[in-house]
């Protein structure tokens, strides 16, 4: 979250979108660890008058260990995330009553939709370490893709608490709606036909002004920029055109994306920045455009690429949220514009 007086120097950039960021990273490392480590092994042990298998998850028997195993991983897991975070960001912001804040008509909402991916994202891997327990399907559904919101409702409320930033029904309602388009589709279709996609490039300024205005919003490190620059995140939702047309001989991992962005955003809400100590303006470029994009592209589902290999499975599921790189068309600023390759 960003406060709701924008022009405050520092933090500007809300903790959300690292934190969310570092517990999918977790979840996704866990699931590879584990999965790979179970079953690099063919999946019918070598047998090579068995057909390939394509990369849809199988069912796992029922594992007491494992579920303990899981359960611990992600409460020690997450919680020392939490604890790392607390020590290294809110414990040095001051603290106050529980209170709210509007941040819907901040960095065009491109934040928002960054949480209902966060939650997409991080409860499909985490779905995907309680299938490795072999718990009940629906438990299974339920407890894993709900788990992105928990988690990051648990950051919220911690924003809630703090001064600098508080509690956000927008970035509530979009993490349940992430959690909400997983847990659907699973409990429909037992797969996911619309997949929510992420992409991003680092955006370089050439004008020192901007260029020091970035470094202060966004950091300066490449990893620290595509986490935190609303510039150059991309997120998209990609349908297999097979799913569209089932009668066709289109390849099952063909998909079709449809993704947005936004540009020319150098503080929250206007390209403004007063300084709270001396009230004079620090930044001043609201001669720059903000602006809202959208593109039209074709993607490749991961999922659909057909391998005899466990740990190559899951890793391609995995890999499956980030938007492959493509050509695209993008409209934005009243316009259309091809671009050669989107990422």
């Amino acid at each position: 979250m960003l406060p709701a007086n924008n022009p405050v120097p520092a933090p500007v950039v809300s903790l959300t979108s690292t934190a969310r960021s570092l517990w999918i990273i977790f979840f996704i490392f866990f699931s590879l660890q584990q999965t790979v480590a179970q079953d690099t092994a063919n999946v019918n042990n070598g047998n090579p008058a068995i057909p390939v298998l394509s990369t849809s998850f199988p069912e796992y028997p029922y594992n007491k260990k494992r579920v303990k195993w899981v359960a611990g991983a992600n409460i020690a897991g997450y919680g020392a995330v939490m604890a790392g975070l607390y020590a290294a960001w809110y414990s040095n912001y001051p603290q106050g009553k529980f209170h709210f804040t509007n941040d819907l008509k901040q960095w065009k909402q491109i934040d928002k939709v960054g949480h209902v991916f966060s939650a997409y994202a991080g409860g499909k891997a985490s779905m995907e370490m309680w299938r490795w327990t072999g718990i009940d399907r629906k438990k299974r559904i339920w407890i894993g893709g709900l788990s992105g919101a928990a988690y990051l409702t648990v950051i919220e409320t911690l924003d809630g608490f703090s001064s600098q930033w508080g509690w956000s029904w927008g970035d509530f309602g979009a993490n349940m709606l992430g959690s909400g388009m997983l847990i659907a589709q699973e409990l429909a279709w037992d797969e996911q036909r619309i997949q929510l996609k992420f992409s991003a490039h680092v955006k370089s300024y050439k004008d020192p002004v901007l260029a020091a205005r970035t470094r202060e919003l966004f950091g300066s490190g490449t990893a620290e920029r595509i986490l935190k620059d609303y510039n150059g995140q991309t997120y998209w939702l990609s349908v297999g055109l097979k799913t569209l047309i089932p009668e066709s001989r289109l390849p099952a991992w063909l998909q079709v994306s449809v993704g947005t962005g936004a540009e020319g955003m150098f503080g929250a809400r206007e390209n403004i920045a007063i300084s709270d100590e001396t009230g004079l303006v620090e930044f001043d470029r609201r001669d720059i455009q903000r602006y809202r994009q959208w593109y039209l592209a074709p993607d490749i589902d991961l999922t659909k690429i057909k391998t005899n290999k466990k740990g190559v499975r899951v890793l391609l599921s995995m890999l499956n949220v980030f938007k492959f790189p493509t050509p695209a068309l993008e409209y934005g600023k009243g316009r259309f514009r091809w671009r050669w390759m989107m990422y």
